[in-house]
């Protein structure tokens, strides 16, 4: 992924997450009954922003790990998507799909931590 495509798809995530908080807290609500499960989008809204804030972060930098950021959206897609999913649906079965997009997100840091940006030796460029 480019950087310039990085930015923009962590503009786009936080646009996105900060509309998802704001749902959370203001009709969720009126949606749905079980005080748990607006918990539970709360916790996929405040995942999502901090990942969202991540891509900016990334695609700011001059050459991150290449696996980062992808790892970084399926995260967002597979955790706080199953969560949002989660609490509008009670399907309580997507919270196995939660841990993916948690791994995701662990794996996508660790690469940061491990390599570095910038790192062309490690095929960070």
């Amino acid at each position: 992924m480019s950087p310039n495509l990085i930015t923009r798809l962590g503009a786009a995530f936080m646009a996105l997450g900060v509309a998802a908080a704001a749902y959370g807290a203001h009709g969720l609500e009126k949606v749905v009954a079980d005080p748990h499960l607006v918990e539970v989008w709360g916790t996929g809204a405040r995942l999502h922003l901090f990942h969202g804030l991540g891509l900016l972060v990334l695609g700011r930098m001059a050459a991150p790990p290449k696996a980062t950021a992808p790892l970084l959206v399926l995260g967002i897609l597979l955790f706080s998507g199953s969560l949002y999913t989660m609490a509008l649906t009670n399907i309580r079965w997507l919270g196995a799909i939660t841990p993916l997009g948690g791994g995701s997100f662990i794996v996508g840091w660790a690469l940061l931590a491990r390599h570095g940006p910038g790192d062309a030796a490690n095929g960070a460029s």
